[in-house]
């Protein structure tokens, strides 16, 4: 369908105790290629070649995907209207804008639109 709202897995964040000893483990490692760090945010992205979707590791988030949608405000609406619930409201980010959501059944989705590009 063109029209569905979760249009890729954006990014998989993986918890990690600090930003280098996550990295000294996927990077160093496991291979993985750094395309960007934010100490600020306790993040730095991982290339997954095979794909468009980031590793993420982060010292502040839990083990969850990231589904990119087209626009975060359109699709918490759509996610409302077929029964879902919103927990976290959206919010801009630096690369857009990030909201929660969980289906009927309880599982959260973490939405995310790059309306503002990629992390360098």
């Amino acid at each position: 369908m063109d029209d569905a709202v979760l249009r890729a897995v954006d990014a998989v964040t993986v918890p990690v105790p600090d930003l280098d000893s996550g990295l000294a483990f996927y990077r160093d490692r496991l291979g993985h290629r750094l395309l960007w760090r934010n100490d600020a945010v306790g993040q730095a992205g991982l290339v997954l070649p095979d794909g468009e979707s980031e590793l993420v590791i982060t010292t502040r988030q839990a083990y969850e995907p990231d589904w990119l949608v087209s626009s975060v405000p359109n699709a918490v609406a759509a996610v409302v209207a077929a029964g879902g619930t919103v927990v976290t409201e959206p919010e801009e980010i630096p690369v857009g804008r990030v909201a929660v959501v969980a289906d009927p059944f309880g599982n959260q989705l973490v939405l995310v639109d790059l309306s503002k590009g990629r992390y360098e």
